[in-house]
């Protein structure tokens, strides 16, 4: 009884101690302009990217194409974004749920479904959407690490 008491006290000591050690790891110093990783300092993760095809018109659709360099054969990857920019999700274009998906192929796209303009008899002007790459678990974030896209009237 006593030796399973142990022994359970033990594995609990030894769980907050890698916690413990990968908390540190994590919130240690800055890497300077090396991409953004999460992870094990020593092993080499995959690159993520985003570009943006170009600006799309209202009723239109518009892209913004991931890639991952080197592919991850046989696997896929969730990528971390976030949104910004002078248009408005739900008044400009549909809003936009991260994670991004990277399927085997090395590329994944976000599409940008337009929404007809509720200001158009006021005000006929284009509107940003920018799109961040942040760091998530199995990549690095690398350069280009955010796009931009105008809605155009």
């Amino acid at each position: 009884m006593k030796t399973k008491i142990i022994s359970k006290i033990l594995l609990t000591l030894a769980l907050v101690f890698v916690l413990g050690s990968a908390i540190t790891d994590l919130h240690g110093g800055t890497q300077g302009s090396s991409p953004s990783v999460i992870g094990p300092p020593d092993q080499q993760f995959p690159v993520v990217t985003i570009h943006s095809t170009d600006n799309v018109t209202r009723g239109k659709i518009g892209t913004f194409v991931l890639s991952v360099n080197p592919k991850i054969l046989l696997a896929t990857t969730f990528v971390n974004f976030s949104v910004s920019g002078t248009a408005i999700p739900g008044v400009d274009y549909t809003p936009l749920v991260s994670p991004a998906f990277i399927g085997q192929s090395g590329f994944g796209a976000l599409l940008v479904k337009t929404l007809p303009d509720p200001r158009a008899s006021f005000v006929r002007q284009a509107y940003s959407v920018v799109i961040t790459l942040e760091p998530g678990l199995g990549y690095a974030v690398g350069e280009p690490s955010s796009a931009e896209m105008f809605i155009k009237p």
